[in-house]
């Protein structure tokens, strides 16, 4: 009901039939998505049956919503695709949100409002709005405002009304709103910079700043800066190299100013005020007077996306890349011919094997932009031309028998919970080989020459806990006594459903492993029941 004004008359029976519809069309498409792109990433123009459909997209959504959630263990390949409509309609929403609002003119000082939508783009499946961080927002300032009317009660920011953005001039009563904010923020609400886990995305997201009272020193800017205007205060952000920084001015209205008429003041630091030469300090070198100016609103994002860019090639076990991507993205959309980040983009995708169509694309673009990148874009054309060849020629889908003697070495099967001997690590195989069928290279460094059993013998895909996925020998495997469900973001793509010993394997999964879920019932069978019965 959030979607209706209470004002707004409703032909709710016509509502109900459009509901309906789009909810039997949200079905239909789901349903599809795993036969169409089981083998490969879901392709960018994967989505344009979703982009045409009739009707409010809110219903469709909804729909979508309610797939995710339905029962727990259930219903995986449908939720993981699901998940993947929804996280494609709604970053493409909010995309258009960010560029419309990065039309505005330069005076437009909406910063919270463009950290919010950076916010939404990298957690578009988080019921993140710039009303609700707003009302969090709001209620720190009612706590300001409580601790201001004990310094002074005839404070003017306390006549201030929501919405209101009148400034107070005078020093001394912007200072004590100051000193209220310092005691609210850090002693009461024990916000404070996070120093020990710094490089977290997740200091960067301003919901999460708010709930976790923790970031780094440009979102615990944004929120200080946020809060001092809504009380009257003026300040401004400064791009200060290494660590985001806000300035108060000392200086007379109308005078001419340099950067000695400043406060700096570090919401990282629980507010401390600083001058020039300890900004220099805080830092470790000098910097020259052009750095202590302040930026408009998207130089600001710039900064924001610009962490996450570099939190995002830091990742590791992710091997999706998302918050690469996502950054990326947002990067590119606010400077859409940066040649390095177009060739980084490219990159990934070529790297990651999916959309060679776009990746044709953006090379076409960088080539446009900067006929000096000719050699590396002509090595990743025409590789990516190889690709699409080789994809043009793959027949039919690879059937493994069981039974086929080639297979008879093989003893585990598709959805069963494993555990690496060496490792400890928990996973379920999602494919198997009769041996390894890696390169020589990856044989090589990955020692595989020093098993007993070398690469002559079955291998096999699994599914790990931490979300990766890995290629492991068969002498490395064992049943886990203990199976539980393995939190990978890839799971749906492969298992319809979790039954508590195993995955039983989709519709597509099963037509390439078609005797593999009779073997795992066996396997089940003799060795989780005889467990039972022993403990009993």
């Amino acid at each position: 009901m959030k979607h209706y004004s209470p004002t707004d008359y409703v032909n709710w029976l016509e509502e109900y039939k459009v509901r309906q519809k789009a909810g039997l069309e949200a079905r239909k498409i789901v349903a599809s998505f795993s036969k169409r792109f089981f083998s490969e990433h879901v392709p960018c123009n994967g989505f344009s049956d979703i982009e045409n459909l009739e009707g409010p997209e809110i219903f469709f959504e909804d729909e979508l919503v309610c797939i995710l959630n339905m029962e727990g263990r259930k219903a995986l390949t449908w939720k993981y695709y699901a998940k993947k409509i929804l996280y494609y309609l709604r970053q493409q929403k909010i995309l258009n949100n960010l560029k419309a609002f990065l039309q505005q003119p330069d005076d437009y000082e909406s910063y919270l409002e463009g950290a919010v939508y950076i916010d939404q783009y990298c957690n578009p499946l988080s019921d993140i709005s710039l009303k609700d961080i707003q009302a969090q927002i709001d209620s720190i300032v009612e706590l300001v405002c409580k601790t201001l009317r004990g310094i002074n009660s005839r404070h003017p920011s306390l006549a201030f009304k929501a919405g209101e953005s009148s400034m107070i001039m005078e020093i001394e009563l912007q200072s004590q709103v100051l000193d209220a904010m310092n005691y609210v923020l850090y002693d009461q609400l024990k916000f404070k910079g996070n120093r020990m886990d710094y490089y977290n995305a997740l200091n960067l997201y301003m919901h999460q700043v708010l709930i976790r009272r923790t970031g780094i020193p440009i979102s615990m800017s944004l929120l200080y800066l946020t809060v001092a205007r809504q009380l009257g205060v003026p300040l401004e952000p400064v791009n200060f190299p290494s660590h985001f920084l806000l300035r108060w001015c000392q200086g007379a209205e109308g005078a001419s100013l340099d950067i000695f008429d400043y406060i700096y003041i570090d919401a990282f630091g629980k507010g401390k005020q600083l001058t020039v030469k300890e900004c220099e300090y805080l830092i470790g070198q000098h910097v020259t007077a052009a750095l202590y100016g302040v930026v408009n609103v998207k130089k600001v994002l710039q900064r924001m996306v610009g962490n996450l860019l570099s939190l995002g090639k830091r990742e590791g076990i992710d091997q999706s890349y998302q918050l690469l991507r996502d950054s990326l993205d947002l990067y590119l959309a606010m400077y859409p011919d940066q040649v390095q980040l177009l060739l980084l983009q490219a990159r990934l995708y070529f790297h990651l094997g999916i959309w060679p169509e776009k990746v044709l694309d953006i090379l076409q673009h960088i080539q446009t932009l900067d006929p000096g990148q000719h050699g590396a874009v002509g090595y990743l054309v025409q590789h990516t031309l190889e690709h699409i060849e080789r994809k043009k020629e793959e027949v039919g889908v690879e059937v493994k028998l069981r039974s086929h003697e080639k297979h008879r070495d093989v003893c585990y099967s598709i959805g069963l919970i494993m555990k690496h001997k060496r490792y400890g690590y928990n996973c379920v195989i999602y494919g198997w080989d009769p041996t390894c069928m890696m390169g020589h290279e990856w044989i090589r460094n990955m020692n595989v020459h020093s098993l007993p059993h070398g690469h002559h013998q079955p291998f096999y895909n699994v599914l790990v806990e931490d979300g990766s996925c890995r290629y492991a020998a068969q002498e490395n495997l064992e049943y886990n006594v203990e199976p539980q469900e393995i939190s990978h973001p890839d799971v749906g793509r492969y298992f319809s459903e979790f039954t508590g010993t195993h995955y039983i394997p989709n519709a597509e999964l099963e037509i390439r492993y078609p005797e593999d879920l009779e073997s795992v019932y066996e396997t089940v069978q003799n060795i989780y029941s005889a467990k039972k019965e022993d403990a009993e």
